[in-house]
């Protein structure tokens, strides 16, 4: 397939990330700014097509961002209310609650677009930091503040699609070897990614789909223990009383969407990691 097509089949996703970034006023144009960039730049040499454009949209949102910075301006009240047509509504659901978008307009454009790409996008930090230019503990901290900053904000409701409760109902599943319980709690696409330092011990590096997911967890999460991973609910594997992999669920519309598998001490050792 060439450029264009690529580009129309992800075009509704791209507008979906814009418009959580931007806005959906801005949103159509940020698309339309990323793929003359792209037609600029060419496919040659580009292995994950998808990947590459969400980052060049990312890019765009991220120039659009600062640029408001520099020109102070009334709030955009459509970003409250954002407006996708209905070939991407599906994605748009899996969005942030409206009543937080003051709070993310009030964000440093970094910390927005860490935050929204991984929290809401399940798209990995490695990617992110790429896009930022920053290294990946730095993204995950401007991740971290955003997340704090939206939970001060307003609590995650309690309920069975809460975070919490999502990842608690993945362990209890895992640990007891209930196959058709865990499956409910994975979203069809989720992935289970490892980094470098998670994969040398073992780890595959990279898992995609509920059943590949289900069945390396399934009776295997009982050397895990509950945590805290920088405000978010996650698990710890420990290796002499240290925390040796924490495991980061990122949790979409009620489901589990990514698992990343971090083993990196410089990572770890940036992370804030409260045990359950």
């Amino acid at each position: 397939m060439d450029l264009t097509g690529i580009f129309e089949t992800e075009r509704a996703r791209l507008r979906a990330v814009a418009t959580r970034l931007v806005g959906a006023d801005d949103a159509d144009d940020a698309v339309q700014e990323a793929w003359l960039r792209a037609s600029r730049a060419g496919l040659e040499g580009i292995e994950r097509p998808a990947a590459w454009l969400t980052t060049i949209t990312s890019r765009v949102c991220l120039d659009m961002l600062r640029a408001r910075r520099t020109v102070p301006s009334e709030v955009d009240e459509t970003w409250a209310e954002p407006t996708p047509g209905p070939e991407d509504d599906a994605v748009v659901a899996a969005a942030v609650e409206e009543a937080l978008a003051l709070v993310l307009d009030a964000l440093e454009p970094a910390s927005r677009v860490a935050f929204v790409l991984h929290d809401v996008f399940a798209i990995p930090f490695d990617q992110i930091a790429a896009t930022l230019g920053r290294s990946v503990v730095a993204t995950r901290q401007l991740a971290s503040r955003a997340r704090a900053a939206v939970r001060a904000q307003a609590a995650v409701p309690a309920g069975a699609s809460s975070p919490a409760a999502v990842v608690d109902a993945f362990q209890a599943a895992a640990r007891a070897g209930d196959l058709a319980r865990l499956v409910e709690t994975l979203a069809p696409d989720v992935v289970c990614r490892a980094d470098g330092a998670a994969a040398a011990m073992g780890a595959a590096e990279v898992l995609a789909g509920t059943d590949a997911v289900a069945h390396r967890f399934l009776g295997g999460a009982k050397a895990a223990f509950p945590a805290t991973i920088d405000g978010a609910p996650g698990m710890v594997w420990l290796h002499r009383g240290t925390v040796a992999v924490a495991f980061e669920f990122t949790v979409v519309d009620g489901r589990v969407a990514a698992i990343d598998l971090l083993g990196d001490p410089d990572v770890l050792a940036a992370a804030d990691i409260v045990r359950g």
